[in-house]
């Protein structure tokens, strides 16, 4: 089975997710989590993190913590 793709962007609201999407390419990813904030980041409770599934590391996360 292959891989959806290292780069895994959630968006969740309340703490459930939403949409998910996976990129093989970071950058690509990163400009996908930018269209993400201008598309949903108007929704209620709206959280957008993009995670690289080989380390398990967040990369960054939408809104940031203060």
């Amino acid at each position: 089975m292959t891989s959806p793709g290292r780069y895994h962007l959630l968006l969740s609201s309340g703490g459930r997710p939403v949409v998910h999407g996976w990129w093989n390419d970071e950058a690509t990813a990163r400009r996908k989590l930018i269209r993400w904030v201008g598309e949903y980041g108007s929704m209620p409770g709206a959280r957008i993190t993009l995670t690289d599934e080989d380390t398990g590391e967040t990369l960054t996360e939408w809104p940031e913590e203060p």
